[in-house]
């Protein structure tokens, strides 16, 4: 199944996961130290929850970390990959890399005005503890697209090999992200 995905900046992450959870009836699908995702079933949406008080700013500034579209394999990734680039559009791919407590495989691209979108799936979880938690995309608009998540040791979404002695742990399903 593919869903949307909505990554959001939010100030308090325990008052964001309060709020939705009662928008959507439905309680988080992961929740780390700063971090939330929700599987929502009706509308299909992959809602992220980034705790980052100083991106947020006050009202819906800031709000936007990043947009994407969870897929259910990475065969669906490489055929994302394709088709976008064939279109003429600039993309940037991530493989086996470790981003937001999942390791992933992943397109990146950037609308005209810079907001950048993710089409992912997710192959492993990351147990909390291991390092790799969410940060702002890294990436200045119309530089091109990249990651919008500088998430893996050494702050940026590098291979899942980079996490050291906490080895992911393979799910059913796409909990990840």
């Amino acid at each position: 199944m593919a869903r949307v995905q909505l990554a959001l900046n939010v100030s308090d992450v325990d008052a964001a996961v309060d709020f939705y959870t009662q928008l959507f009836g439905v309680g988080p699908a992961k929740r780390r130290p700063g971090y939330a995702n929700f599987a929502v079933d009706v509308p299909p949406l992959k809602l992220v929850l980034i705790e980052n008080p100083q991106a947020r700013g006050a009202g819906v500034a800031g709000a936007l970390n990043h947009l994407g579209v969870e897929v259910a394999t990475s065969e669906e990734v490489a055929a994302a990959t394709a088709r976008l680039a064939g279109a003429g559009l600039d993309t940037a791919t991530e493989e086996n890399t470790a981003c937001c407590y999942a390791v992933q495989d992943k397109v990146w691209v950037d609308d005209p005005d810079g907001a950048p979108w993710e089409i992912y799936t997710v192959l492993a979880d990351i147990p909390d503890g291991a390092g790799v938690g969410p940060v702002l995309r890294m990436v200045e608009p119309g530089s091109g697209p990249g990651s919008a998540c500088a998430c893996g040791p050494g702050g940026d979404c590098g291979p899942a090999a980079d996490l050291g002695d906490a080895a992911p742990v393979v799910t059913a399903g796409h909990a990840g992200r």
